[in-house]
């Protein structure tokens, strides 16, 4: 009767589990007195049947042994019923605890300061911050049902219900934390994506600028129209692949604006990138506007040389038609000489155009 009248419900899940060993070894020892009690009930109403002299003694300690039998069967099954109550409330407890546990762990890597680097860092972190949301959404359901768990205990259990409400409020409170901080940290790490994203084609841009410069500016200049001409065309398709960069510098631009009106944390820095941007790609166009200058220029100058190398050779070829001594000795021959003087009259008018 000591076992079963025995008020010790154990501290945590293992110790009741211990208690719930023992008490099933005393069911199983409860079990197999059950056969002497059956046996006593015979052999007292063996007796009664046979007119024992005793018979009212007998009865008497019939219904006392019955008494403390159905006694002692009743407090048994009170003491199982109490003992699966502490071990609901326990494994409940020990569910919080691990619950809990499980939250701060992956608090302490949410509540990192460390949010990338460059862009292959932010989006590495990205990734796992996204692995442990995953987590969370996952923990809710559990959350929610241990709450439910909580509110099903506290009606069967009411003499717990300060206790488990203790412990169902500290999960809540953890669980609404981790919550915030893992909220809080998305944000934090898209701010950076955002922030790395735009320096990653800042430096894309500023790179391809330098690399435009030291193009347009590699070529001398030409020593004949031929070069000249080959030159001019050269310069324009760089003015095309400039051309075809204006989206990206507008799309950057729009990504620096963007972080400046959100009042991003490195506003400071942006401003200073979009001025850098800007500077650099006005440069270019000048850059490329003034060798297009020069280049212009180089093809006139050699225009003008090859156009004074033919009047040259021109004047040449016909200063020894001038020089001829031959007046003709014939009527036509005089004639044919006068029709090649008019022919070379027109071909000094044409070259005097020309020249002029």
């Amino acid at each position: 009767e000591a076992i079963v009248t025995s008020e010790e419900l154990g501290q945590d899940l293992e110790h009741v589990e211990v208690l719930q060993k023992k008490f099933e070894e005393f069911q199983t020892d409860l079990a197999a007195h059950e056969e002497r009690v059956n046996e006593v009930n015979q052999f007292a109403g063996k007796l009664i049947q046979e007119t024992h002299p005793e018979e009212d003694l007998i009865k008497s300690k019939q219904d006392e042994v019955n008494a403390s039998w159905q006694r002692l069967k009743g407090l048994a099954l009170q003491r199982q019923g109490k003992l699966f109550g502490a071990a609901e409330v326990q494994r409940f407890n020990r569910d919080v605890d691990e619950t809990i546990s499980w939250i701060k762990e992956k608090g302490q890597l949410m509540a990192s300061d460390d949010f990338g680097r460059d862009l292959a860092s932010v989006q590495a972190l990205l990734r796992k911050h996204e692995g442990l949301e995953r987590d969370l959404a996952a923990l809710e359901d559990k959350v929610k049902a241990l709450c439910a768990e909580a509110d099903r205990l506290q009606q069967s259990h009411p003499i717990n219900a300060s206790q488990i409400q203790v412990k169902r409020e500290e999960l809540i409170a953890n669980w609404e934390q981790i919550r915030t901080l893992a909220a809080e940290r998305h944000a934090r790490l898209n701010d950076s994506y955002r922030l790395q994203r735009f320096l990653a084609d800042f430096r894309d841009l500023t790179s391809w600028v330098t690399e435009m410069k030291a193009l347009i500016n590699a070529d001398e200049l030409a020593n004949d129209v031929a070069g000249a001409e080959a030159l001019l065309d050269r310069h324009q398709e760089h003015k095309g692949e400039i051309d075809a960069h204006e989206d990206s510098f507008k799309s950057a631009d729009e990504s620096g604006q963007a972080l400046l009106s959100a009042g991003h944390y490195a506003s400071d820095e942006v401003k200073e990138k979009l001025t850098i941007l800007s500077d650099e790609r006005s440069a270019l166009l000048e850059l490329w506007e003034l060798r297009r200058q020069q280049y212009e220029q180089c093809m006139d100058l050699q225009l003008f040389y090859r156009d004074t190398e033919q009047v040259d050779n021109w004047m040449s070829k016909q200063e020894a038609f001038l020089l001829n001594e031959d007046l003709g000795d014939s009527l036509d021959s005089v004639e044919a000489l006068l029709k090649k003087h008019e022919d070379f009259e027109k071909s000094l008018s044409a070259q005097e155009e020309k020249i002029t």
